[in-house]
């Protein structure tokens, strides 16, 4: 494949910057859903798209706002879903109750868990969970004791912030305390920002 036009069938790329190299199958214990912000679907430095095929049995839909029948399918059991995402304080200004809490006592089985994923910049993030009353509703599990981004490639607006894989891989690891199994998929998420900056390298 060497025209500009076509593109790669599995991760919708120009064959040109397909990023199927770095798709790296990580069978995990829990489910994983991801909610994609539809501006981050062509979104080169994106993500979402390279977990997805890395993650066997992983969901991922688009969207900002869902139906509330979309959402009951979606986070119907028999895993307990809840939502990654941080402890934050400020969602009352927002009109948000606090979600219900985290039980560590879930972690003792993460196969009964299904981790909800907003794949979104942290201002679209926000509004997604204020649009979406059922993503309001989930117990939160909010990361502890991360390494820094290795995402050189877009920038972070405040300090610990992750690209939607490292979120998600840490968390995964969080849940199932084993971060060996997620190791050959970070690594390859070095590959794929390596390409990224290439690129911008080659055009610039």
């Amino acid at each position: 494949m060497t025209s500009k036009r076509l593109t790669c069938a599995t991760c919708l790329r120009p064959a040109t910057t397909c990023i199927c190299q770095w798709i790296t199958p990580t069978p995990m214990r829990a489910g994983v859903l991801l909610l994609q912000h539809p501006l981050e679907v062509h979104n080169a430095k994106n993500s979402a798209r390279l977990l997805h095929l890395s993650l066997p049995g992983s969901v991922l839909v688009i969207g900002e706002t869902f139906a509330a029948s979309t959402l009951q399918t979606l986070l119907a059991g028999p895993r307990r879903a809840v939502l990654l995402y941080p402890d934050t304080p400020g969602d009352a200004s927002l009109g948000i109750a606090p979600p219900p809490p985290f039980e560590p006592a879930w972690a003792v089985d993460p196969a009964n868990l299904l981790l909800v994923v907003l794949d979104a910049t942290w201002r679209k993030s926000r509004k997604m969970l204020y649009l979406n009353p059922a993503l309001q509703a989930l117990p939160r599990l909010a990361l502890r004791d991360v390494a820094p981004s290795r995402y050189d490639i877009r920038k972070a607006h405040a300090p610990g912030q992750l690209s939607t894989l490292e979120a998600a891989v840490h968390a995964l690891a969080q849940l199932e305390d084993d971060t060996g199994r997620y190791a050959p998929l970070l690594n390859a998420f070095d590959g794929f920002v390596g390409q990224q900056q290439a690129l911008v390298t080659a055009r610039g």
